[in-house]
């Protein structure tokens, strides 16, 4: 079941990014800067236990742009589709929101090509979306790959 996040599943969503990020999958989240972003973030409830198993935040960046981030899946229900409704679920909102592209930064380039990303400079980039990476471990050597989608 996909939905919006309330203020209890962020320790969830905490942990579920944390596991991903000791792993190098994806970046993490430092768990105030979850609670700043509450609102971006649509989840997956396993209806049997009732868990978080998944999370994708939609960041708006600009008045036509947004940042699809922190898509995870728990190992456990990996290729259930779940990271692929998740996704859905931004693109429906990004539509609603009259959002015209929407960027990514990821380790999983193979993933978002599915969904009509393509590959981009990060320079192509606003700078504006590089207020976030300053606080990143990785800065400035990001090996992240950057990708575009244009949604109507």
């Amino acid at each position: 079941m996909i939905r919006k996040a309330n203020i209890e599943d962020i320790k969830s969503i905490h942990a579920l990014l944390k596991y991903y990020g000791v792993r190098g999958d994806l970046l993490p989240r430092p768990l105030s800067r979850l609670y700043d972003h509450l609102r971006d973030f649509n989840v997956c409830e396993d209806p049997e236990t009732g868990r978080i198993i998944g999370c994708c935040a939609l960041q708006f960046c600009w008045e036509d742009l947004a940042e699809i981030r922190s898509l995870a899946v728990a190992e456990a229900h990996m290729g259930t589709k779940i990271g692929t409704e998740l996704l859905e679920a931004a693109f429906l909102e990004a539509r609603s929101y009259k959002i015209k592209k929407l960027f990514t930064l990821t380790y999983r380039a193979d993933f978002f090509k599915k969904f009509g990303f393509i590959m981009i400079d990060k320079s192509e980039l606003p700078i504006k979306i590089w207020a976030d990476c300053i606080h990143c471990v990785k800065f400035p050597d990001c090996d992240e790959t950057a990708m575009l989608k244009l949604i109507s």
